[in-house]
């Protein structure tokens, strides 16, 4: 069957766009224009460099899109397997992501114009509005952080079906569990530890590639798109 009609490819390319399009806002815009702890050094930065930091605004709404379209991929290739399962990757996996990903767009948008100084904020001083383009970054984060919960929570009824599914390897769906506990715990230590984020991120980074090899995985072997009677009884709900 060719590669467009091959369900397990289209989730492929949209799995790709969303790593391609994803690290732009969530680690090279705040590692070249975001200074810890300063807000007048961000908030110039931002007005310095506003078309990069509009193109992470725009980075995130092509990502919110391509959550919808890929969990959609997936429950094409999945609702013969498990059609609960597969609901529930739509649902956690693209919708309540997406939804998200807009919130945080109008944040930035609100951080932007602070930083651009518009004339109706000219009742604050500079200080001020600083302070406010750094407290609307923070939200941004403490949101990105929240959504690690929904990053972790879609990857268990995708593992499931990718275990029960026999057209994909089942270590995949074994690592994607593995995955959705790292993300979890992650959000978790975020939420309640922040100082040990960084290195609990480190720890967790061999869980995290179980993305990467589904996406290549997808992209490279794609998968049987004919609907299978003979699904495994094992990890049963």
């Amino acid at each position: 069957m060719s590669a467009p009609r091959n369900p397990g490819r289209v989730a492929g390319l949209w799995y790709l766009l969303l790593v391609l399009v994803g690290p732009l806002r969530l680690i090279y815009i705040p590692s070249k224009l975001f200074v810890t702890d300063n807000a007048t050094a961000t908030a110039d930065n931002i007005a310095a460099h506003e078309w990069l930091f509009r193109f992470g605004m725009v980075a995130d709404l092509i990502g919110a899109v391509a959550l919808i379209y890929l969990t959609m991929a997936f429950y094409r290739l999945f609702k013969d397997v498990d059609q609960q399962l597969a609901v529930l990757v739509v649902v956690l996996g693209g919708v309540m992501p997406a939804l998200l990903y807009f919130v945080n767009v109008a944040t930035d948008a609100s951080a932007l114009t602070v930083a651009r100084g518009a004339d109706f904020l000219n009742v604050f001083d500079k200080p001020q509005r600083d302070a406010l383009v750094l407290l609307l970054l923070r939200q941004h984060s403490h949101l990105v952080t929240a959504s690690e919960v929904l990053w972790g929570l879609w990857l268990v009824p995708l593992g499931l079906l990718t275990y029960r599914s026999r057209f994909l390897p089942r270590f995949l769906g074994v690592w994607l569990l593995l995955n959705a506990v790292a993300y979890v715990l992650l959000s978790l230590t975020g939420e309640l530890l922040p100082q040990y984020s960084s290195k609990a991120f480190l720890f967790a980074q061999p869980a995290l590639f179980a993305e990467l090899a589904l996406v290549l995985w997808l992209l490279i072997r794609g998968s049987d798109p004919a609907p299978r009677r003979d699904v495994a009884p094992a990890l049963q709900m």
